[in-house]
């Protein structure tokens, strides 16, 4: 056995010198939640692309009617099926945008020409079968399509939050009855409430916005109710309560604030919900009446027609399958960032 002859230096044992300022020094910039949240969206390359092209389709639908300088209710009978036709991309033999079609033994013809359209004359989405330019069209379309899936959402939000809120606060039997209330609403289906509305209501707009309302917040509010389940018996809930809080005060201030990134997941997940359930309601044609036009109209009208002018069903069709992908990867994004079980 050998015997370990090195000496042990007594600086070894001398305590580190630690620099008390240091030691509380914050060595990453001061985040807020919604800055912290930002960031982790932005990692979701998904999110964020859907967010820029949400954007865009948004103005769009705010200007897009206006752009093409075609009316989107005026009708030309003698330009009606128009093929699409664009400036600087009529000369591209590969793109369809040159204004001919294929007629029975196969051969391409020019459809301006056919029907004397006067030159300088651009449909860039082509015509429907009253000769209404399709691309002043579509973009009114998505606009109402727009504003009757954030109008029942926003419906949505507020009354689940409240209900949600108000019945899992109060418990007991205020808790049974809503609850029993909701399950009522949820056994009703969606659709027989639509007709009901229809048949009450002219249909329109106002008509689709109370169908989505009726049975539409209850998702919004089963959530919160959990959510608000959870944190009423939180330590901050009962010190608000022991300072002389009203009930009133501690539900908007406290438990409300908390559930916000809860609320905007499930809303975002609504808006999707509604666009399909819109167009479908006009689909089957128990949505808009002309001569409004939707997303849902003008996809049912060229599905009439889908075999001879395809494009008639194809844009629309597009637009309405990006809104719905957009709002999906963004509320993903958001779900992800927004909700603490699913951080790193």
């Amino acid at each position: 056995m050998t015997q370990n002859n090195e000496s042990v230096n007594k600086d070894m044992f001398v305590p580190a010198k630690i620099d008390s300022d240091k030691s509380e020094e914050i060595s990453k910039p001061s985040l807020s939640y919604w800055q912290d949240a930002w960031l982790r969206v932005r990692k979701n390359k998904a999110a964020v692309v859907s967010l820029y092209l949400l954007v865009f389709l948004t103005i769009m639908a705010l200007v897009g009617p206006y752009m093409s300088g075609h009316d989107p209710n005026l009708g030309i009978a003698k330009y009606s099926n128009l093929p699409p036709k664009v400036q600087a991309l009529e000369n591209v033999s590969w793109l369809p945008f040159d204004g001919t079609l294929e007629n029975r033994s196969g051969k391409t013809y020019d459809v301006y020409e056919t029907k004397n359209v006067e030159a300088g004359t651009y449909y860039w989405f082509g015509t429907d079968y009253l000769g209404r330019d399709l691309f002043s069209r579509v973009w009114k379309g998505t606009q109402v399509s727009l504003y009757i899936a954030f109008l029942a959402a926003f419906i949505d939000m507020v009354i689940g939050v409240a209900y949600g809120a108000i019945s899992a606060y109060y418990g007991g039997r205020v808790d049974n009855v809503l609850q029993r209330i909701i399950e009522i609403l949820v056994g009703i289906p969606n659709l027989i409430v639509v007709i009901l509305m229809i048949i009450i209501l002219d249909p329109g707009i106002l008509s689709i916005t109370v169908a989505l309302t009726i049975t539409g917040w209850v998702g919004m509010a089963r959530v919160v109710r959990g959510q608000v389940l959870k944190l009423k018996s939180q330590e901050f809930v009962l010190a608000s309560r022991t300072l002389g809080s009203t009930d009133r005060r501690i539900m908007w201030k406290r438990l409300i604030p908390n559930l916000v990134g809860v609320i905007i997941i499930n809303t975002m997940f609504t808006i999707p919900s509604a666009i399909f359930f819109e167009a479908f309601l006009s689909f089957i044609g128990l949505g808009l009446q002309a001569p409004l036009a939707s997303l849902g109209t003008l996809i049912d009208d060229g599905f009439k027609t889908l075999r001879l002018y395809p494009y008639q069903m194809v844009y629309p069709a597009i637009v309405i399958s990006l809104i719905m992908i957009c709002f999906n990867m963004i509320a993903d994004g958001l779900r992800d960032a927004l909700d603490p079980k699913m951080r790193d």
